[in-house]
């Protein structure tokens, strides 16, 4: 499988089967996932893997009992794996404080940068854990913490100033239970439209 053929296939998947992964094969993908670029070759983007009871506590915290029943996606609860890609902020500043980068002027602090890289290169992460899933025969699905990432961030001991972008849920795909999502009715823009040569 190429890369063109990962981007072609993924789709966001939102119904898993309970099924378990093979031993070892997270671990793979995410050693893979993380050599994508980081600013300063810092690597400021580390990965909470939940598993087994993991996931349940993650759940347990960002979508409690009551409101599951509302809950629109419900296999997305069966994931048998969940990955939240952190970038450090701590480390790009202790990089760029380095002598090959002070000048820069990004060692001082966080406000120091107009786009915080920790979240772009876990980003970078995270796109790159999706497509080997893909080419390794998964489903997955990116989605955002959006007020949880506090919870999130205490219930698992991260440490404080490391910023989560989202969570990657992985597993096998259940094509019974699978529902259409509004989203994939948009169809895709004309390239046209996006692509702007030498001017917009």
């Amino acid at each position: 499988m190429t890369v063109a053929d990962a981007l072609s296939d993924r789709r966001s998947c939102r119904s898993f089967t309970d099924q378990p992964l093979a031993h070892g094969l997270i671990d793979d993908l995410v050693d893979r996932a993380r050599r994508t670029p980081t600013a300063g070759n810092c690597q400021g983007v580390e990965f909470l893997v939940l598993e087994g009871d993991g996931v349940a506590d993650y759940w347990d915290v960002t979508l409690p009992a009551d409101r599951r029943e509302s809950f629109p996606w419900p296999g997305l609860l069966a994931a048998p794996v969940l990955v939240v890609p952190w970038g450090i902020a701590d480390r790009y500043l202790e990089r760029y404080a380095e002598s090959d980068k002070a000048k820069a002027g990004l060692g001082g602090s966080a406000g120091d940068w107009p786009v915080p890289y920790w979240l772009t290169d876990a980003a970078f992460a995270a796109m790159a854990l999706q497509l080997l899933a893909v080419e390794a025969g998964l489903g997955c699905c990116f989605f955002g913490l959006f007020g949880n990432e506090g919870a999130v961030a205490d219930r698992f001991d991260v440490p404080e100033g490391a910023r989560a972008v989202g969570v990657v849920a992985i597993g096998h795909p259940d094509p019974t239970t699978a529902r259409s999502s509004s989203s994939v009715e948009r169809g895709r823009r004309p390239l046209d439209e996006v692509l702007h040569r030498g001017g917009w």
